[in-house]
């Protein structure tokens, strides 16, 4: 199957050719099709799938299908994070490379008069962050009443991140007669409610099981102590010749943190989260692309939409508060039909987490220990045995344990068999949308 195939018009299909793209992925093979259709698309797939080619590529034809009018958007598309929506702006700059088609991005962090400049002079794409948007919107630098395209992009992570309230403002603004695209790497409840108010009988599209991790990248748990994970990853970095690694903390102050002390260990590293400037995020990203810098340290707001090319590793330095964001955060690897590696280095304060990770994904991790590093408590890092009917009623009528061995994921045989553990999710965070709108 090809892009041609898809309806796709000859200008766009060598765009892609120029990329170096030749088959649609699976995502791409339905989606194109069905925005094509002129028809509402509610599409789920991992990162790193090619959806943004798959509604960037059908958006552009069908605006070239019709002459513009005026100088409003006529497609726009709202992204969650700076990086995302840049990432997004480069995508259509890509692919409308022979097609005229004019495109701008908005995001905070940056200054807000170019934008306005932009805006005025006239664009048929626009990429953008709900607060800015909404700050560019008040300011009457924009105005909706053109738009016949809306794409909601990585829409769960807009909702964690508490944009809805800037959405809704949106949509209210927006023409009534209008195609609507939701694409996500998952799907919750909560999304599902949004699409019901927003989607008119939508094509639906879902290329893999609801939250499964990437089949390329292969995962793995190292358990050690808290206050040796970062000489753990310094011995990973160097015994194993990683020349990029994308580390993800929880917090910012982590990041930054663990950015100082890999550098006072002599190897190369870069923050990138929600208090550092466009440009910091800019230059070090660009400075990792490069192979200036080894190690990325990230929190998850600021990481999502990275893309980057065949990147081999990705570290859990912290596990994610929230059970969803693990499988964005190795979505960084194995993209674009690539392997990847992704390891966590779990404390035994992050075992529930590890547990709920486990129950989502629907898959045991492997744990591992290094030498010299072996956890204080490894026992309570193995996983527990799932309890046996059969040796429940034994040992309730007295007859004692039966002999045999319970079931271990660790590397060394033997472990306590017990209850079943409790995986608890936590509260969903909120970040605050200061950080990336």
């Amino acid at each position: 199957m090809s892009f041609s195939s898809l309806g796709l018009s000859e200008q766009l299909v060598r765009a892609t050719t120029d990329q170096g793209y030749e088959t649609p992925s699976p995502i791409q093979l339905q989606a194109i099709p069905a925005v094509l259709s002129g028809k509402d698309v509610m599409a789920a797939a991992q990162t790193g799938t090619g959806k943004t080619a798959g509604f960037t590529l059908p958006l552009l034809q069908r605006l070239a299908e019709k002459p513009r009018t005026g100088k409003g958007p006529r497609a726009l598309i709202l992204a969650p994070t700076r990086e995302l929506a840049a990432q997004v702006h480069d995508s259509v700059n890509l692919y409308s490379k022979y097609v005229p088609t004019k495109a701008a991005v908005v995001f905070g962090g940056v200054k807000i008069n170019p934008q306005m400049m932009k805006l005025r002079k006239g664009v048929d794409v626009l990429v953008a962050t709900p607060g800015r948007l909404m700050d560019l919107y008040q300011q009457n630098a924009v105005r909706f009443n053109e738009v016949e395209i809306l794409v909601l992009d990585e829409a769960d992570r807009m909702l964690d991140m508490g944009f809805i309230r800037d959405i809704k403002k949106i949509l209210a603004l927006l023409p009534a007669k209008r195609q609507n695209l939701l694409f996500s790497a998952t799907f919750s409840g909560e999304i599902r409610a949004l699409a019901q108010g927003l989607l008119d009988n939508p094509v639906q599209v879902e290329v893999a099981a609801r939250n499964t991790t990437a089949e390329k990248v292969k995962q793995s748990v190292y358990t050690v102590d808290q206050n040796q994970k970062t000489a753990l990853l310094s011995k990973l970095v160097r015994d194993n010749s990683w020349e990029q690694v994308l580390v993800f903390t929880r917090t910012k102050h982590g990041a930054n943190r663990l950015t100082q002390k890999l550098e006072k260990d002599g190897i190369t590293a870069a923050a990138i989260h929600g208090n550092k400037s466009q440009g910091a995020r800019t230059r070090a990203l660009a400075e990792f692309k490069q192979g200036e810098v080894r190690v990325l340290v990230a929190t998850d707001i600021a990481a999502r939409g990275l893309d980057i090319k065949q990147l081999p590793q990705v570290v859990n330095f912290e596990l994610p508060n929230v059970p969803e964001d693990y499988v964005h955060r190795i979505g960084r690897t194995g993209r674009a039909g690539e392997s990847g590696h992704a390891l966590s280095l779990v404390s035994a304060d992050e075992l529930k987490m590890l547990v709920g990770i486990e129950k989502l994904i629907k898959k045991q991790l492997p744990r591992k220990e290094m030498e010299g590093f072996e956890p204080k408590n490894n026992v309570a890092m193995k996983p527990k045995a799932k309890a046996d009917p059969s040796k429940a009623r034994n040992r309730s009528g007295g007859h004692g344990r039966p002999a045999g061995k319970p079931r271990s994921f660790g590397d060394k045989p033997g472990g306590r068999s017990g209850g079943r553990s409790q995986g608890g999710n936590g509260q969903r965070g909120r970040s605050a949308q200061s950080q990336n709108s």
